[in-house]
């Protein structure tokens, strides 16, 4: 349940990030908006990431991983379509929030390591 929570903080600052980087990445300024589209993208990769990746499969390894950035910014797509008051404008105003939104999210996980975090109360319970 840690994870779930974790993820959509995390997600939730990196879009804000995003938002602040990205004109075109937009929430009409509403905590609850930006709050529902975390959630939103969390469960886009938490659940369709995954199909879409064994599906594509061979491209990605053909593209040596370079296709993973379009099924990030595919998944930004989503939560844009899902969630109407948050706004993505621009094939390469996708991609440019998948990057920063990855970049957010990996700098928040190496800062804070929930996997660590889970496993060291795990062994000491």
């Amino acid at each position: 349940m840690f994870w779930l929570a974790f993820g959509w903080a995390s997600n939730l600052l990196a879009i804000w990030v995003t938002s602040l980087i990205f004109d075109g990445v937009t929430y009409e300024d509403k905590f609850w908006v930006l709050a529902v589209a975390a959630l939103v993208f969390l469960l886009a990769n938490a659940i369709i990431r995954p199909i879409v990746i064994l599906l594509t499969l061979p491209a990605v390894i053909l593209t040596l991983g370079i296709l993973l950035l379009f099924i990030n910014a595919f998944m930004l797509w989503i939560t844009d379509k899902l969630v109407p008051p948050f706004e993505v404008n621009g094939f390469w105003t996708y991609i440019g929030a998948a990057i920063i939104i990855w970049l957010v999210n990996m700098v928040v996980h190496a800062v804070f390591r929930p996997e660590q975090r889970e496993a060291h109360r795990e062994l000491t319970a």
